[in-house]
């Protein structure tokens, strides 16, 4: 049986670490075991759900610059998760297309107006 929990949104600082080129999230989720900590994360969002004693917490935030979740890391201590994950570069991916010359030059064309 399933216990009832008072959702809760965690206390939550996002930052961009410039340096090392990484977003780094902190969510107070004190008491959650760690092995009960489900954390998701997207190009573009994060989730997380946490229970912990008599309560869960829950967070879920859209991200304002793509990251790469396969390269994430996560650490959890005194009641703090931290996670750091890498800046996706927004050029990651792309395909160079070639481009082919036109068959004929093309030349402007003068239009003339009416000559009062």
């Amino acid at each position: 049986m399933q216990e009832d929990r008072i959702r809760v949104a965690p206390n939550t600082v996002a930052y961009a670490d410039r340096e090392n080129h990484k977003l780094v999230l902190e969510f107070a989720i004190p008491g959650a075991p760690t092995d009960t900590i489900d954390v998701k994360i997207l190009e573009d969002s994060v989730h997380l759900i946490a229970p912990a004693r008599d309560i869960e917490y829950v967070s879920a935030l859209a991200l304002g610059w793509p990251v790469k979740p396969d390269k994430a890391e996560a650490t959890y201590e005194h009641g703090l998760l931290r996670i750091e994950v890498p800046f996706k570069d927004p050029m990651e991916g792309a395909v160079r297309i070639a481009i082919k010359a036109g068959g004929a030059e093309t030349k402007a064309k003068t239009i003339e107006g009416e000559r009062k």
